[in-house]
């Protein structure tokens, strides 16, 4: 993962490195993808440096979920697609070593599916109640 000084999404918020710019404000930034899933998908990024969305300050976090709204409009406004997909993966899931937020449109025949292992999962009331505590 890249530390806070070689991070591209530093470099990105910082105007170190030039991207497609859709919004810009004091705490966020969203530019297209550079390797898009499809056609207008676009990438949230918080300008201070996070890992993690538990990390995120509340503000922060509110900004980025009323942005995903407009974006989500626009996207429909501007692609008609089928749906659309919004996504975050955290911890060393997170290639970039930086919270990001992928936004982009969904069409029927586009390719994009979750892939899971042969792994079951437990559902049960004892893990609800186990997390609701933790909660």
């Amino acid at each position: 993962m890249e530390n806070k000084v070689n991070c591209i999404f530093c470099k990105i918020a910082n105007k170190k490195i030039e991207s497609n710019i859709v919004y810009e404000s004091n705490n966020i930034i969203a530019f297209l993808d550079i390797d898009p899933i499809n056609e207008g998908h676009i990438l949230i990024v918080p300008k201070e440096h996070y890992l993690d969305i538990e990390e995120l300050p509340a503000d922060i976090l509110n900004e980025i979920m009323e942005l995903s709204q407009r974006i989500v409009k626009a996207l429909k406004g501007t692609y008609k697609p089928d749906g659309y997909s919004i996504m975050q993966n955290g911890g060393k899931f997170n290639e970039i070593g930086h919270f990001h937020w992928h936004i982009f449109p969904r069409y029927s025949n586009d390719g994009f599916c979750w892939t899971c292992g042969d792994n079951k999962a437990n559902v049960s009331k004892e893990i609800a109640n186990f997390i609701r505590k933790m909660l």
